[in-house]
């Protein structure tokens, strides 16, 4: 098959867990498989040139990648949740009109934000990867052929958690993510405040920015922000000792996410709290591989375990590692992935 991925941008998070991991994977399948970036990227714009500018420029470039398409007679499109970050969807038809087979890849609810434009993406496509069940009950309810992808990780970069022996050591309790989501640290902030009066513990946030940190009331609370970057993302997610992911209960957003920095956590064999919402009751078993905190009784009580029993976070972090490699890894799904691709380009 010959395979074109139309992505966000090398920064976005559904570009570095969704295209990239497997395009060395379907190479070594013997199909040829191409990566074609938004640029600037898909929610960036250039500074110096200017917003509207660089939105002209990123039509300019995908014009030009849609050309080169046709030339090289791609077969398959698997496109990035969207092409462009608006209500438009005429590129999508180009490409849906000059190949076999057009692929949607569905990792958040995007649908709620343009519901006029995926309906019809959603209706047009051949194949909807859906990085969730509540993604794929909404896509199925639309198309018949829906496939579900949950967001995985890469087993082989994500090196075992490397216990601390040093008792002075505070215990770390780290979130990951984008700076914008920082805002979901509120949902844990009061069981942190409160142990923080008990207890030594250091909150490590990993983000690009710390601006949002400023809004959250976490008095008494030992708050160390670092600096987002992919090429130390692994060496800070080792350090962590506790994962969060709290999320906003009753939010039709939340409910649509894929639970990533919890498969993060996992993979790294550490023990992970998360709120209830979404797929990540579904991701975790409460109490073998990770907690879920429904309200800040729930979320003291689970940190309190974990900050006193170091036996526990071991044991806890050894099942989150082993459910990773089963249920959340590229190794595990790629074969069901290059198998439905397969079915679906031989059914044409």
């Amino acid at each position: 098959m010959k395979m074109l991925m139309l992505c966000s941008g090398d920064r976005a998070p559904s570009t570095r867990f969704r295209m990239y991991p497997y395009v060395a994977l379907f190479r070594r399948a013997g199909h040829q498989c191409r990566v074609a970036n938004s640029y600037p990227q898909k929610y960036d714009w250039i500074p110096w040139l200017g917003f509207r500018p660089s939105q002209l420029l990123k039509k300019v470039v995908r014009y030009f990648q849609w050309w080169q398409s046709r030339f090289r007679g791609d077969e398959i499109v698997i496109v990035e949740r969207e092409i462009f970050d608006n209500p438009t969807f005429d590129l999508e038809m180009k490409f849906r009109s000059t190949v076999s087979k057009f692929v949607l890849d569905l990792d958040d609810g995007v649908f709620l934000r343009y519901p006029e434009k995926f309906e019809h993406l959603a209706r047009m496509a051949d194949l909807i990867v859906c990085g969730n069940p509540f993604i794929q009950e909404w896509a199925a309810a639309r198309n018949p052929q829906t496939f579900a992808l949950p967001t995985c990780v890469e087993m082989s970069r994500y090196m075992k958690k490397v216990w601390s022996q040093n008792p002075d050591r505070p215990i770390q309790i780290g979130w990951i993510g984008t700076t914008g989501n920082i805002q979901y640290l509120q949902v844990a902030a009061p069981a942190l405040r409160r142990l923080a009066r008990e207890l030594k513990f250091e909150l490590v946030v990993v983000a690009p920015e710390s601006e949002p940190l400023k809004s959250l009331d976490l008095s008494g609370v030992t708050v160390r922000h670092v600096a987002w970057s992919g090429d130390t993302e692994m060496e800070h997610l080792r350090e962590f000792d506790i994962g969060l992911m709290p999320l906003f209960p009753n939010q039709d957003w939340d409910k649509y996410k894929c639970g990533l920095k919890l498969i993060q956590y996992m993979a790294i064999g550490i023990p992970a709290v998360a709120s209830p919402v979404g797929v990540n009751s579904q991701i975790v078993d409460h109490g073998r591989d990770g907690f879920i905190a429904s309200n800040d009784t729930e979320w003291e009580q689970a940190l309190r375990q974990l900050l006193t029993d170091e036996k526990l976070r071991r044991t806890v972090g050894a099942a989150a590692r082993e459910t990773a490699s089963q249920q959340y890894s590229i190794e595990a799904n790629f074969p069901r992935y290059e198998a439905k691709l397969r079915e679906v380009f031989q059914g044409a």
